[in-house]
């Protein structure tokens, strides 16, 4: 039998406003909040409630023989909550079918694994909980932001519990080995490891609407015969993209809601193929051989490394400094709590991303997805606010050192 195992990540960042010098050590008014709620709606309507509903649609048009899994970060679902609460709704009417899972992540879609190892740990904590709380079930699979893994991931990973792990099918990662198996990372004694088929997630999440692509338009049978060429015993199509790619990135009026709603009868129409979960695919397959991955890859970008984040001075200094101020934050969170959930959302990789300067194809991709004239002008907002949130954490230490002890007060 052939799986295949359909993952979709759902993110939206709280994006900065334009914050200035001169708002520094007056204003604590960090995020765009009718930016991020204008963005939500439109998005909600372009995309999550027409394909949630198509989702729903498909498991009961095929019986539950197509299934899914989705990763939800948790500023998505604070957005949600604020601006969107039937999404939510429609997510938990999809948790009830048994038919979709629910993967564990950080909590912020941040890059914590690099910059502070306790920090990453109480954020897959935290978010494995609120999945838990929301959907019923505690995740089991885990994916990393932008599914960046390495073989330290995988073992932080398993050590907090998951049973399996997604990760990039680069060719240079891989070799002569196909990503159509299972395998297992290297120091890992339980984790499995799934890998995206990138070449055809990348056919839907990024070629299907060009018209200078040969394959245009790309009909679901035909999609559905190159899914069927990879036959074999536990082999397995890890199709991994952004769930914005239906409605958002590739438009209504491109075919895709169309293509996505037929595209499960043409899978199914042959036999040996099937859809399943990551979990699913994990309890029931056993590794073929061990996977050493010893340096950080991700599906971003052709490079496939971590350069759309940390690829330049600026994202490098504004990455040490964020996990610099964070201990400070730390320090006083217990007299002033919202700090510390002001400095997580500033962990959002996002906040990097609109920071990167590469050309070419990939820049064009940057460019489409930041909010700022250029990356520089990213920066400065990022380290005023940055700065501002440094100051208010060192007032907040300063005046807990000096508030008297209770023993003091009882004298």
């Amino acid at each position: 039998m052939t799986s295949i195992v359909f993952y979709f990540q759902v993110h939206q960042p709280f994006r900065l406003r334009r914050y200035t010098f001169f708002d520094i050590g007056v204003s604590q008014d960090y995020f765009d909040d009718a930016e991020n709620e204008r963005l939500m709606r439109r998005v909600a309507d372009k995309c999550y409630r027409p394909m949630n509903e198509l989702m729903l649609r498909l498991v009961e048009k095929h019986g539950g023989a197509f299934r899914c899994a989705f990763s939800l970060s948790g500023t998505a679902l604070d957005q949600f909550e604020l601006w969107a609460p039937d999404v939510l709704d429609q997510y938990k009417r999809l948790a009830d079918t048994g038919c979709v899972e629910f993967l564990g992540e950080t909590s912020h879609h941040s890059l914590a694994f690099l910059g502070d190892a306790d920090e990453f740990a109480a954020q897959v904590n935290s978010h494995a909980r609120r999945i838990e709380k929301l959907f019923g079930r505690r995740p089991t699979t885990f994916r990393n932001t932008e599914l960046v893994s390495d073989n330290h991931v995988a073992r932080a990973a398993e050590e907090l519990g998951f049973s399996g792990i997604l990760a990039e099918g680069a060719d240079h990662l891989l070799g002569w080995r196909s990503p159509h198996h299972v395998y297992r990372p290297e120091g890992c004694e339980r984790l499995k490891v799934l890998l995206r088929s990138y070449r055809l997630s990348d056919d839907i999440a990024f070629r299907f609407s060009n018209r200078q692509w040969k394959e245009w338009p790309l009909p679901a049978e035909r999609f559905a015969s190159w899914v069927h060429e990879v036959e074999g015993e536990d082999s397995a199509i890890g199709l991994f993209m952004d769930y914005e790619t239906f409605g958002e990135h590739q438009w209504a009026d491109t075919g895709i809601f169309a293509f996505m709603e037929h595209l499960p009868e043409k899978v199914l129409r042959k036999p040996g193929f099937r859809f399943e979960t990551p979990a699913e695919l994990f309890e029931r397959t056993d590794p073929v051989g061990r996977l050493d991955i010893p340096y950080p890859v991700s599906w971003a970008d052709m490079e496939r490394d971590l350069t759309a984040w940390l690829g330049n001075h600026m994202q490098r200094s504004a990455m040490e400094a964020l996990y610099q101020v964070g201990a400070q934050v730390r320090q006083a969170a217990g007299r002033q709590p919202e700090l510390l959930a002001r400095w997580r959302r500033l962990t959002t990789s996002d906040h990097l991303y609109y920071m990167c300067t590469k050309w070419f194809s990939d820049g064009d991709v940057h460019k489409y997805f930041s909010p700022y004239g250029t990356p520089h002008d990213a920066f400065i907002a990022f380290m005023n606010v940055l700065d501002d949130l440094a100051r208010r954490a060192g007032q907040a230490a300063t005046a807990a050192a000096d508030a008297p002890s209770s023993k003091e007060r009882a004298q």
